[in-house]
């Protein structure tokens, strides 16, 4: 970046509205640019404690942190964006090499070093301005870690709340009060949806219990998000794993759902790249088969680990891609491979790559969903803006697909929850598994561009 400043030039292309599901007006999106100074920022941060250990790829979370970044124009708005570091997923060695706070510590580093970038500069596209501020903050971000193989993630995960904070204050100056209205013209064939609902995922963690599992289902939950890949060697994560698997499968064998053809629960695997080897997931479908729960594999999440580089087009289920498909050019490798889904996260990879990596999968014609980080209240809607406007997933009968497991892992959820502008919104809770997402919803954006006092309050 070398202090110069980020005004850049985009063409923009008229889009269609994707088939398949009720589509945005054509007409929707500010195609007007105007060069905003950035005048002044700022961030800070705060730790939120979790229920119990929070178990994946072999290790736990014990505290989250949540980061807030300002920025503030020349004209006096402002724009205040969230984020929820989470270390362990975004680059596991980092986690590893370092105390809990300590890789927090360098995540908040890498995030200030990015709003001290942009003093005194202006910009016209929050998408080209994140791009020129994730090469910066990578770059940053290898050389304060000591890691010159730092992976992508973790500079992305940095960089969300300065990404929100800068799509808030571009809203401002060009008047934008909905989120279809924010979609870029070039980005819009991916996010031309309204979905009705939108499945509700809650995670189940190696330590959850398989009792509150079955509690979950009694609930109306029916999209189950389970962690394999557990602690040990490769072999003694496998019998785990396959352990796991049979003790949930009984638990839930029964349950049925008017949600998908077979009426079945659908399971969804996440591996976190735990697996170093294909036989060893073959094994564990061999399991899935035996014992009955085959069928109801809707996805297994990033499998293996990236630097494998491991074909998977004879894997017999549908893989998605998820820490690997750091950026849309990553995101067209793995289809190479051949995933055959991706899952997104706005509220882990910025809204702007988001976009460039829901755009890729959808000129590949490969599906996504949008999966969690553990994030606060407020950061699930804007998860939740990107999965009401995606294509419907496979399987589905015609809903959007959301993870939300905030509510399962926060000591301190209700207190979070009293900081959404709009805690009582029926389109802010899970009914029966699903998120209603109704005209309020849709006409207030899932409130992100709502005044947040007790935010705003860091920064005065």
């Amino acid at each position: 970046m070398n202090r110069r400043s980020f005004i850049k030039t985009a063409s923009l292309a008229m889009a269609s509205a994707a088939a398949g599901c009720k589509s945005t007006s054509a007409a929707a999106g500010s195609t007007a640019k105007k060069s905003i100074a950035i005048e002044n920022t700022g961030c800070d941060f705060q730790r939120e404690p979790l229920i119990r250990p929070f178990g994946f790829k072999g290790g736990a979370l014990n505290t989250l942190w949540q980061s807030a970044a300002m920025v503030q124009s020349t004209s006096g708005k402002r724009g205040i964006g969230l984020s929820t570091y989470s270390v362990l997923w975004s680059d596991a060695q980092v986690f590893v090499a370092n105390s809990e706070s300590g890789g927090n510590a360098l995540m908040f580093a890498m995030t200030n070093h990015a709003l001290n970038l942009l003093k005194g500069h202006s910009f016209t596209d929050p998408v080209a301005l994140n791009d020129e501020l994730f090469h910066e903050v990578f770059e940053y971000g290898k050389k304060i870690s000591g890691r010159p193989e730092l992976r992508p993630t973790f500079a992305l995960n940095a960089l969300v709340s300065v990404d929100n904070a800068i799509w808030l204050l571009y809203a401002k100056e060009h008047k934008i009060t909905n989120f279809d209205d924010l979609i870029p013209e070039r980005y819009k064939p991916a996010l031309a949806c309204r979905h009705s609902k939108a499945a509700s995922i809650p995670l189940m963690a190696y330590s959850v219990p398989v009792d509150e599992i079955k509690s979950a289902a009694d609930q109306g939950y029916f999209f189950m998000k389970i962690k394999i890949g557990q602690s040990g060697t490769q072999e003694e994560m496998l019998r785990k794993d396959m352990e796991r698997l049979t003790a949930i499968h009984k638990a839930l064998d029964s349950y049925r759902t008017p949600h998908t053809k077979s009426g079945k629960l659908p399971y969804y695997f996440d591996a976190n790249g735990r697996y170093e080897k294909k036989t060893s997931l073959l094994r564990l479908l061999d399991h899935a088969r035996k014992i009955g729960a085959f069928d109801q594999i809707s996805v297994i999440e990033e499998p293996f680990d990236e630097l494998q580089d491991i074909d998977v087009h004879d894997i017999p289920v549908r893989l998605a891609a998820d820490e690997s498909a750091h950026t849309d050019k990553d995101a067209v490798e793995r289809i190479r491979m051949g995933y055959r889904a991706i899952a997104l996260k706005a509220i882990a990879k910025t809204l702007s790559m988001t976009m460039k990596i829901a755009n890729t999968a959808k000129k590949h014609d490969v599906p996504c969903f949008c999966a969690d980080l553990t994030v606060n209240p407020i950061l699930i809607e804007w998860n939740k803006n990107v999965a009401a406007r995606l294509d419907p997933f496979p399987g589905l009968d015609g809903l959007g697909l959301l993870e939300a497991n905030g509510h399962q892992n926060y000591k301190n959820w209700e207190a979070m929850r009293s900081r959404h502008p709009y805690p009582d919104a029926a389109w802010s809770h899970t009914r029966q598994g699903v998120f209603n997402l109704d005209s309020d919803f849709y006409d207030k954006s899932g409130g992100i561009f709502a005044a947040l006092p007790y935010y705003e309050a860091m920064f005065k």
